[in-house]
């Protein structure tokens, strides 16, 4: 069974998302941030990550540079999943080694699509 993990500070937003990825079969676990996220990471590597950017101690951006960084994570694909939505955003996310990047709000549809073809590989 593949593994997701969902890192993201808002608690509804978490358990929307977790809900959601469930549905189709897959085991997720998670974090509020991405200090949490590296120590989990660092126990048990995911098949993919679905990340906040805007969150404490540590955001999306700087995670998913530090993960693409490391050669035992750097093949993870990463989803950056933010409300801030604009180009300048998307590019910049990008930038920092993202897979992908879904603009809150999003279409569930939208969410469980990308994730699946990002485990597709």
């Amino acid at each position: 069974m593949s593994t997701v993990l969902v890192v993201e500070d808002s608690l509804p937003q978490r358990e929307m998302i977790i809900s959601l990825l469930q549905g189709i079969g897959l085991q997720v676990s998670s974090a509020g941030d991405g200090v949490e996220a590296l120590e989990q990471i660092q126990s048990h590597t995911p098949d993919v990550i679905v990340l906040d950017i805007v969150m404490p101690r540590m955001n999306g951006y700087e995670l998913c540079r530090k993960l693409k960084a490391d050669p035992a994570t750097q093949h993870v694909p990463v989803v950056l999943c933010s409300s801030k939505g604009e180009e300048f955003d998307r590019y910049w996310g990008m930038k920092q080694g993202a897979d992908a990047y879904i603009a809150k709000p999003f279409q569930p549809s939208e969410l469980v699509g990308t994730v699946k073809q990002l485990l597709r590989g």
